[in-house]
């Protein structure tokens, strides 16, 4: 129980760099990257959107909460001709600790749907994050946490929830640790002790488990208890309806 309990601590903090925030990087701690300067005295924050040199695309920037200077740029495709040409948003990137580099992009499909989000969440100049999207819903987040330049956590969402999680937490490239969620919460974490890629134990929720099971016995109850109620129903109707009809021997 005390690897569970170290492992749960992991995934907490894990689950705070997947939200753009790491204690470990906080204030004067956090790395800081330079912006450097182009030929020309402009600054160059590391642009992660194609749009320089394209006639086919047009940027816009804005101040987003917080800044003082534009921090926020959108890079727009310009679609068809006449009176059905228009702007497609097609990237975003952000400078989300106002140092002058962009540390997250996003890129859409024509539907304006996200595809998929790069970021660096411990601003060291690297991308620790991707993100995928399921049309325009989140399905898989991977997370660099040791700095490496490969992922260590998998996450996976279905219908935008969270559904399931792999981890490597002895950072050998493969998983040990895998964890099941079911409306939300962890149901059961397996952990592999011997490195052969496969679950050795099983460690429950049982408090979950019975609350779930009680869940489902209910609700087969209460199926039973209609459907019994709308069979009573239908047969009193049919008593009902035959004992109204006058004998076809009586009639004169």
């Amino acid at each position: 129980m005390r690897r569970q309990a170290l492992i749960a601590l992991s995934a907490l903090g894990l689950l705070g760099a997947a939200c753009g925030s790491d204690p470990g990087f906080e204030g004067a701690k956090a790395p800081k990257v330079e912006a450097a300067r182009n030929a020309d005295g402009s600054i160059d924050d590391r642009s992660m959107c194609e749009w320089k040199g394209r006639a086919d695309r047009e940027a816009s920037e804005t101040a987003g909460p917080g800044a003082i200077q534009p921090n926020v740029r959108r890079v727009w495709q310009i679609v068809g001709t006449g009176e059905d040409r228009h702007r497609a948003l097609v990237c975003r990137e952000i400078d989300t600790n106002f140092d002058g580099v962009k540390d997250v992009v996003r890129r859409y499909n024509d539907k304006g749907e996200s595809l998929h989000e790069e970021s660096d969440a411990n601003y060291d100049g690297r991308i620790d994050t991707w993100l995928t999207f399921a049309s325009g819903r989140l399905a898989e987040v991977r997370i660099d946490s040791d700095r490496d330049g490969n992922p260590d956590e998998w996450k996976y969402y279905s219908g935008g929830k969270l559904a399931r999680i792999k981890r490597d937490t002895n950072r050998d490239g493969k998983p040990d640790v895998w964890e099941i969620y079911r409306m939300g919460r962890l149901e059961r974490m397996g952990v592999d002790i011997d490195a052969d890629e496969r679950v050795d134990r099983w460690d429950h929720d049982n408090e979950l488990r019975r609350r779930l099971e009680d869940d489902e016995r209910r609700k087969e109850e209460e199926a039973a208890a209609k459907k019994a109620a709308e069979d009573r129903s239908a047969a009193d109707e049919a008593v009902d309806g035959s004992g109204s009809a006058e004998p076809s021997g009586n009639k004169k």
